[in-house]
């Protein structure tokens, strides 16, 4: 499990997700497959060319409903205009 910004935690332990399925655990939770893979030194060169943005952390922006402005609300937290 990686603590987040002190507030929020991503994890692939068993006992969590099976909490979960259990309907305990965490009081918020967003549950998300997917996978990425890089080669050596791919995602280095992609960060060093401005591919990728970062943001500060925002429990609102991760667990709120509104979908619909989630991007736009993510993009401007990075400092960009889409």
């Amino acid at each position: 499990t990686r603590v987040v910004d002190g507030r929020m935690a991503m994890t692939t332990e068993m006992s969590v997700l099976k909490a979960m399925a259990e309907g305990h655990g965490p009081r918020q939770a967003l549950f998300a497959l997917g996978y990425s893979g890089w080669g050596p030194g791919q995602l280095e060169g992609e960060i060093a060319r401005g591919d990728w943005h970062s943001a500060p952390a925002d429990e609102k922006l991760v667990f709120d409903d509104d979908v619909e402005s989630k991007w736009d609300r993510a993009s401007g937290r990075a400092g960009l205009k889409l």
